[in-house]
């Protein structure tokens, strides 16, 4: 499909996209921030909200930088699942990043596009064609969602890779815009809707993802289900963090992505303190089952990607507990 008309920007520093950015919404006119594309230009082909301008950040050499405890918001997926520091510090970051689509891809996309990865879903990922024979959706064009039929909350699910272990690390992510710069703690950024799904202006532009320290004793490890084991979007993913003394649990947390329209952490699923044995990991388990809500707006059954995401939180509960 050919993509519909638009102005590109391509501003080679960071605050030349603000500044740019700034005008255009006082001007009243519609922008996407772009990074690798690999989201946005299919979503424009078929015609999904597509806008008059869009800021390409590619020339911003200055978001491309891995550090100590950050990683810039325009590095891209493949360079952090190589990276030798983010393989010592953190590699699960690393793990999760390889995991996303395929290798061309990887290639093209960024650590800031995956967490700020718009929603997806039957009704939406199609066709002008396709959309306008069934009935437009809330996301785009309509005016009443068609996962569950009202018109006040879109119900397109999130299905970015980093987000679930970013969250258990319980990282930062600084923006900056025409008022400065801001940190935000992720845990908190989200805001259940498949069509707002976060609390940023559209002027702001994500620069940093920062990760605090941890020690070697929190271990870690992301699940993912997908149809394919290149390409796929997860339809369920789950990432655990385990710190364990004296048999008991000392610090768990979980996180899901592919399940709702937000990514989800649940903390340590009430289970601190317990015993470090198979009858926790039954219970972590249980506990997913429990608070897990799939649709069917992505593919396989919800009944069993909720299953799943219980059973991949008792590997993980095991594995990273040594009890596998």
């Amino acid at each position: 499909m050919i993509l519909p008309p638009f102005e590109l920007h391509q501003p080679t520093t960071v605050d030349d996209a603000i500044e740019l950015a700034t005008q255009l919404r006082k001007d009243g006119v519609a922008f996407d921030w772009m990074a690798g594309g690999t989201d946005v230009l299919p979503n424009y082909k078929n015609r999904l909200n597509a806008r008059d301008h869009v800021i390409a950040l590619g020339r911003v050499d200055e978001l491309t930088s891995i550090g100590k405890n950050s990683i810039g918001a325009l590095a891209r997926i493949e360079d952090v699942a190589r990276n030798a520091r983010v393989q010592s510090d953190w590699p699960t970051i690393a793990k999760a990043a390889s995991l996303i689509s395929s290798p061309p891809l990887r290639n093209l996309g960024t650590v800031g596009g995956n967490l700020l990865l718009d929603t997806r879903c039957y009704y939406f990922n199609q066709s002008e064609f396709w959309r306008d024979s069934k009935g437009y959706c809330l996301k785009a064009d309509g005016d009443v969602c068609l996962v569950v039929p009202q018109k006040e909350t879109c119900y397109a699910t999130y299905s970015g890779d980093l987000a679930p272990i970013l969250l258990v690390l319980d990282v930062e992510l600084e923006f900056r815009g025409p008022n400065g710069a801001r940190r935000v703690p992720l845990r908190s950024f989200f805001e259940y809707d498949g069509i707002k799904r976060f609390e940023k202006s559209p002027d702001e532009l994500l620069v940093r993802v920062f990760v605090p320290s941890t020690d070697d004793a929190l271990r870690t490890d992301y699940l993912k289900l997908r149809a394919r084991d290149t390409i796929e979007y997860p339809v369920m993913g789950v990432a655990m963090g385990l710190r364990t003394k004296g048999g008991k649990v000392a610090d768990l947390r979980v996180a899901v992505t592919g399940s709702e329209a937000v990514p989800l952490y649940y903390g340590d699923l009430g289970l601190g303190g317990a015993a470090v044995d198979e009858a926790t990991a039954d219970a972590v388990q249980a506990a997913l089952l429990d608070k897990i809500t799939c649709y069917r707006n992505v593919p396989f059954p919800p009944g069993y990607r909720k299953a799943m995401g219980g059973e991949f939180g008792r590997k993980l509960f095991l594995d990273l507990s040594g009890k596998a």
